[in-house]
């Protein structure tokens, strides 16, 4: 595991020599320590992301080359990928199935853009259609420049690829500041990316605190771009700074997601697809189906079912066999659910399942499965990201009460309808207001298909060409081609 920065193709410590504890969420035990970069580390990744971008060539490599960095990349993420999921399980809690497929998809995910990055050796440069023949015109996509990339603690080397990836394909340089919950493998991949031999300052990486050296990357007046994924109330804070230098921005931010349960469901269909909804990484998810709407004709049932199931999960460390259900990433996460639950039961929800740290375990950052019925529609278990394993389950009867429920609220990112009426499946996933939405299932997630959502959901899109398009700018070159030397004057 890793004790310093990388900043310039190098391990450096941090200028102020300071560290961060790692802690084991399921035995609350320092298991390392990581270095708490400050704006000093940030002023010396940015300086080596710039000349990297201005003076090096980093953007006039060609697609096919950016390609092979990448490919090569993904090569030893796979090479590494059981290290690498022991290592998120150890971080952040997640069982070891689910970090061993989150290795998997950042391997993919540098694969992907590797391929878009080569196709941009024949799609950077086009010619297009004008109306005076005198002219020629062509349109130059071009790196944006040097990238600030900030990610969350839930799914740390994921996360990372998704900035990362698109950022490389397209020519930018770029300085990642991770979760300080979750730094190892962001660190780790300051390792693959030096074997990979990555021109030095295309990749540096930063850890600290978001206060200190998050702070300092998003103020900083050398970066370009900011790419955040992250909570509604620091992208706002990201937002109103980067309009002081009107810095290009994309925020991934929070959501409180509607899955919508019609009479004519498949019940125990949908009782699976609930619980991978809320219950996947311990509902650490910015996506979760977090507010569940059940049809009259089948709310009991499906509540019981639900019910039943949740009790099944097994809780405990990542590392176990057979463990679905791991702590929460931290105790200050922890102490935020357990006050929700509580804030929710005092706003009128009832508790039918789990509400508590279970009794088994001495230590760790366990929460049980927890289901809340009732919930008042102005209360924050309704309206606000708990985010844990935290579900709120309501009655409806009509279609057009479902989408009214659905829809009212200050997010946007997903949304789910079970349903097996195809002509209504189609009819609410368009009445729906958010930015991914899934019928008979919920929360897959595909390389190739755009991520991000309405409102106050986030700016941008992520993944497939689109995350590609938040890191090129858009250049018109005109050029004058007629003989006469004065013919544009004459009309």
């Amino acid at each position: 595991m890793r004790t310093q920065l990388f900043i310039d193709g190098r391990w450096t410590d941090p200028v102020n020599k300071g560290q961060l504890d790692v802690i084991n969420p399921a035995t609350e035990q320092v298991i390392h320590v990581i270095p708490k970069g400050t704006a000093e580390d940030i002023e010396l990744a940015v300086s080596a992301a710039r000349r990297a971008f201005d003076k090096d060539g980093w953007p006039n490599t060609t697609g096919a080359q950016r390609g092979a960095y990448l490919r090569r990349i993904a090569e030893l993420i796979r090479e590494r990928s059981e290290m690498l999921a022991r290592l998120e399980v150890l971080d952040n809690g997640k069982p070891l199935p689910e970090a061993r497929w989150d290795i998997g998809d950042a391997a993919g995910c540098f694969e992907y853009y590797a391929g878009l990055a080569e196709q941009l050796d024949d799609t950077s440069v086009v010619d297009i259609a004008i109306s005076d023949d005198r002219f020629r015109t062509r349109v130059r996509r071009e790196a944006v420049g040097v990238v600030g990339g900030i990610i969350p603690w839930n799914y740390p080397l994921l996360m990372a690829s998704w900035k990362v990836a698109p950022a490389l394909a397209a020519g930018c340089t770029i300085v990642l500041k991770p979760a300080e919950n979750t730094s190892l493998t962001a660190l780790e991949l300051g390792a693959i990316v030096q074997e990979a031999e990555l021109p030095a300052g295309v990749l540096n990486i930063v850890t600290g605190l978001g206060a200190e050296a998050g702070q300092a990357l998003v103020s900083h007046p050398q970066v370009d771009k900011l790419a955040f994924t992250g909570s509604g109330r620091i992208g706002s804070q990201i937002m109103a700074e980067a309009a002081k230098d009107i810095k290009r921005i994309s925020l991934e931010l929070g959501g409180k997601s509607p899955l919508i349960v019609f009479d004519d469901a498949d019940i125990e269909g949908a009782v699976e697809w609930i619980m991978f909804g809320i219950f996947w990484n311990q509902g650490q998810v910015c996506s979760a189906t977090s507010r569940v709407l059940v049809q009259d004709g089948v709310y009991d049932k499906l509540l019981t079912r639900l019910i039943e199931e949740a009790k099944k999960i097994t809780l405990g460390d990542g590392l176990k066999e057979g463990v679905l259900l791991g702590p929460l990433v931290s105790k200050q996460q922890l102490d935020q659910v357990i006050a929700a639950v509580a804030r929710a039961q005092e706003d009128g929800a009832q508790l039918v399942a789990g509400g508590h740290r279970p009794g088994e375990f001495s230590q760790g950052y366990f929460f049980q499965p927890t289901i809340l019925t009732e919930v008042p529609l102005d209360s924050h278990a309704w309206k606000e990201e708990i985010f844990g394993p935290v579900v709120c389950v309501r009655r409806f009867t009509t279609e057009s009460e479902a989408l009214t429920l659905a829809n009212d609220s200050r997010f946007g990112l997903a949304a789910a309808v079970m349903t097996q009426d195809n002509v209504r499946a189609d009819r609410v996933s368009a009445a729906l207001r958010a930015g991914i939405v899934w019928i008979n299932c919920s929360q897959p997630t595909f390389t190739e298909a755009p991520w991000g959502g309405y409102k106050q959901s986030g700016i941008g899109r992520e993944l497939g060409k689109w995350g590609l398009e938040n890191y090129l700018e858009t250049k018109q070159v005109t050029t004058y081609i007629s003989r006469d030397p004065w013919g544009w004057y004459i009309k």
